[in-house]
Protein backbone atom coordinates (compact mmCIF):
# COMPACT_ATOMS: atom_id res chain seq x y z
CA UNK A 1 0.00 0.00 0.00
CA UNK A 2 0.91 3.20 -0.20
CA UNK A 3 2.56 3.38 3.62
CA UNK A 4 5.29 1.86 2.34
CA UNK A 5 6.30 4.69 -0.30
CA UNK A 6 9.34 6.19 1.63
CA UNK A 7 11.40 9.07 0.42
CA UNK A 8 14.09 11.26 1.81
CA UNK A 9 14.92 14.79 1.41
CA UNK A 10 18.21 15.77 1.49
CA UNK A 11 21.42 17.57 -0.29
CA UNK A 12 23.25 16.35 -3.55
CA UNK A 13 26.28 14.81 -1.11
CA UNK A 14 24.04 12.67 1.13
CA UNK A 15 21.87 11.71 -1.38
CA UNK A 16 24.38 9.04 -2.28
CA UNK A 17 24.33 6.82 0.48
CA UNK A 18 20.68 6.75 0.54
CA UNK A 19 20.34 5.77 -2.84
CA UNK A 20 22.60 3.21 -2.56
CA UNK A 21 20.50 1.50 0.42
CA UNK A 22 17.37 1.96 -2.44
CA UNK A 23 15.52 4.76 -0.62
CA UNK A 24 14.18 7.43 -3.33
CA UNK A 25 15.89 10.42 -2.57
CA UNK A 26 14.69 13.70 -3.71
CA UNK A 27 17.49 16.05 -3.88
CA UNK A 28 17.42 19.22 -2.78
CA UNK A 29 19.27 22.82 -1.21
CA UNK A 30 18.49 24.92 1.47
CA UNK A 31 17.11 27.55 -0.87
CA UNK A 32 14.75 24.84 -2.84
CA UNK A 33 14.24 22.50 0.21
CA UNK A 34 10.79 23.33 1.39
CA UNK A 35 9.43 24.11 -2.46
CA UNK A 36 10.50 20.52 -3.12
CA UNK A 37 8.83 19.17 0.01
CA UNK A 38 5.68 20.93 -0.44
CA UNK A 39 5.29 19.35 -4.06
CA UNK A 40 6.06 15.94 -2.81
CA UNK A 41 3.78 16.32 -0.31
CA UNK A 42 0.69 17.49 -2.64
CA UNK A 43 1.82 15.06 -5.41
CA UNK A 44 0.72 12.39 -2.51
CA UNK A 45 3.10 9.72 -3.77
CA UNK A 46 4.37 9.40 -0.42
CA UNK A 47 3.42 7.90 2.97
CA UNK A 48 6.84 9.07 4.65
CA UNK A 49 9.36 11.66 3.79
CA UNK A 50 12.22 11.89 5.60
CA UNK A 51 13.54 15.39 6.33
CA UNK A 52 17.47 16.07 6.21
CA UNK A 53 17.06 19.43 9.17
CA UNK A 54 20.22 20.12 7.59
CA UNK A 55 17.66 21.26 5.09
CA UNK A 56 14.50 22.08 6.72
CA UNK A 57 15.34 22.21 10.55
CA UNK A 58 11.81 21.69 11.59
CA UNK A 59 9.63 20.64 8.84
CA UNK A 60 6.64 20.18 10.43
CA UNK A 61 6.18 23.63 10.97
CA UNK A 62 7.59 24.38 7.91
CA UNK A 63 4.75 22.33 5.57
CA UNK A 64 2.05 23.36 8.22
CA UNK A 65 0.23 25.16 5.49
CA UNK A 66 0.05 22.04 2.81
CA UNK A 67 0.01 19.29 5.30
CA UNK A 68 -3.63 20.97 6.41
CA UNK A 69 -6.29 18.50 6.13
CA UNK A 70 -3.67 15.63 5.46
CA UNK A 71 -3.09 13.12 7.15
CA UNK A 72 0.16 11.59 5.23
CA UNK A 73 2.93 11.86 4.49
CA UNK A 74 4.22 11.60 7.82
CA UNK A 75 7.28 13.65 8.34
CA UNK A 76 10.13 12.42 9.62
CA UNK A 77 13.07 14.90 10.52
CA UNK A 78 16.41 13.26 10.45
CA UNK A 79 19.62 14.61 10.92
CA UNK A 80 22.19 15.59 8.40
CA UNK A 81 23.86 11.97 7.67
CA UNK A 82 26.73 14.12 5.35
CA UNK A 83 29.46 13.07 8.01
CA UNK A 84 28.36 9.06 8.71
CA UNK A 85 28.12 8.72 5.05
CA UNK A 86 31.60 9.42 4.41
CA UNK A 87 32.59 6.95 6.59
CA UNK A 88 32.13 3.67 5.02
CA UNK A 89 30.60 2.57 8.33
CA UNK A 90 26.96 3.38 8.21
CA UNK A 91 24.42 0.80 7.10
CA UNK A 92 22.07 3.55 5.78
CA UNK A 93 19.29 1.00 5.47
CA UNK A 94 19.46 -0.49 8.46
CA UNK A 95 19.88 3.15 10.12
CA UNK A 96 16.85 4.55 8.18
CA UNK A 97 14.90 0.89 9.45
CA UNK A 98 15.90 2.15 13.17
CA UNK A 99 14.97 5.48 12.46
CA UNK A 100 11.39 5.20 11.54
CA UNK A 101 10.63 2.16 13.73
CA UNK A 102 11.94 4.46 16.47
CA UNK A 103 9.52 7.27 15.10
CA UNK A 104 6.41 6.20 14.08
CA UNK A 105 6.58 2.58 15.98
CA UNK A 106 6.55 -0.08 13.16
CA UNK A 107 9.04 -1.24 10.53
CA UNK A 108 8.73 -0.41 7.21
CA UNK A 109 10.24 -2.58 3.71
CA UNK A 110 12.85 -0.37 2.28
Amino acid sequence: GTMQRVAVLTDAETATGYRLAGAPVIEATPETALRELEQVIQDGTYGLIAVDTGLIPDPATATARVMRGRDLPILLPIPSLRDAFSADTVDAKAYMGKLVRDTIGFDIKL
